[in-house]
């Protein structure tokens, strides 16, 4: 893993590994805020409270004993891709690893608000982890509109990838929002609150918002036209050659992956020649809201020199990947036309 903080643990997936359409647990990117908890299985208590007819102090086996759902999704973090903004900006500087697709299960947000015969028609819901602020880092407490917490596929997991969840991933429990960014995904999550209004603190505001309106790059926010980050939006990457790599004049095998938030991945296309011929690449065949596609392209270049690979990607609703990503003072859904340059070399 490449190793970006080590307290709190942010660490990001190479390129070498996104080969698999699950990602196995021990190579899923990590992101973090806080120091993480050690959270004991039979000390964990999740409250459920707030605008209910009863409040809920619910343990592990109380929610096993739930219908489990089960549901692959993409986790990626809001700032994948930060280091390819220019201007550069303040943070962590992802590249392309800070994403991963995994299957998630257990019940679903719904059902454990219904024991609490929550006020279903209540704007928010509100999520807390059992991480703690530390000195000038506040508590990280996220809101989510109830509709999206109410959605079928929003689950409070148990489980990643068949196993419970480690707890560097959120052990006991994590929020499962598909298709909207990491950071409704709360981790550690030991209490759930209906709630009228969203949480008015740091990581709700100013944190985690975009702009409304796109911005000249190096241009400061303005506060009245930041909104929450949502739903992600339809990208690519290539992860398979990397950046200034050597390669033999002979079939190479271009590779990567796509994926579009709450949408479905319909093309992924690719240029070996800087943008002026593409070719569709082939896709893994899961077609899936909320879950990625892997992609490849078998290719022999006809000669040896540079060569500048492309990719981009098309959602079911028709988005396409941009040229350019829109700039943001925080370095947040970068989504452009990836691109890796690579030397093809006369074979010995």
């Amino acid at each position: 893993m490449v190793l970006h903080n080590d307290r709190p643990e942010d660490l990001e997936m190479p390129n070498a590994y996104f080969d698999q359409w699950i990602t196995p647990n021990d190579k899923f990117f990590v992101r973090q805020h806080l120091p993480r908890p050690e959270v004991k299985a039979d000390a964990f208590r999740l409250a459920v409270n707030g605008l209910v007819a009863k409040q809920l102090d619910l343990k592990i086996e109380d929610l096993r004993k739930l219908p489990q759902h089960k549901i692959a999704a993409t986790l990626e973090c809001t700032g994948n891709g930060r280091g390819f903004f220019r201007p550069r900006l303040p943070g962590i500087q992802w590249l392309r690893g800070a994403i991963g697709n995994a299957e998630w299960s257990g019940p679903r947000v719904s059902e454990i608000l219904k024991l609490a015969g929550a006020k279903m028609d209540a704007a928010f819901l509100e999520s807390d982890g059992a991480d703690v602020g530390v000195a000038k880092t506040p508590d990280f407490i996220r809101s989510l509109p109830m509709k999206k917490a109410l959605d079928p596929g929003t689950l409070l997991a148990l489980d990643m990838n068949g196993e419970p969840i480690p707890q560097i991933h959120g052990f006991p429990a994590r929020l499962i929002v598909p298709g909207w960014d990491g950071t409704s995904w709360v981790k550690w999550v030991i209490r759930l609150t209906v709630a009228a209004d969203a949480n008015k603190g740091f990581f709700m505001n100013p944190g985690y918002r975009y702009p409304k309106f796109a911005r000249p790059p190096g241009s400061p926010p303005v506060p009245a036209e930041l909104e929450v980050i949502e739903g992600m939006r339809v990208k690519s990457a290539i992860t398979k050659p990397s950046e200034d790599d050597k390669v033999g004049l002979g079939p190479l095998t271009i590779g990567g992956y796509a994926w579009a938030g709450e949408q479905k991945i319909m093309r992924v296309e690719v240029s070996v020649d800087g943008g002026a011929k593409w070719k569709d690449a082939g896709l893994t065949p899961q077609n899936l809201n909320y879950a990625w596609r892997l992609w490849k392209l078998n290719w022999t270049p006809p000669h040896p020199g540079y060569y500048t690979i492309l990719s981009r990607a098309t959602d079911s609703a028709g988005n396409v990947q941009p040229l350019v990503a829109e700039w943001n003072p925080s370095g947040y859904l970068y989504n452009a036309i990836d691109r890796v340059g690579i030397t093809v070399e006369k074979s010995a």
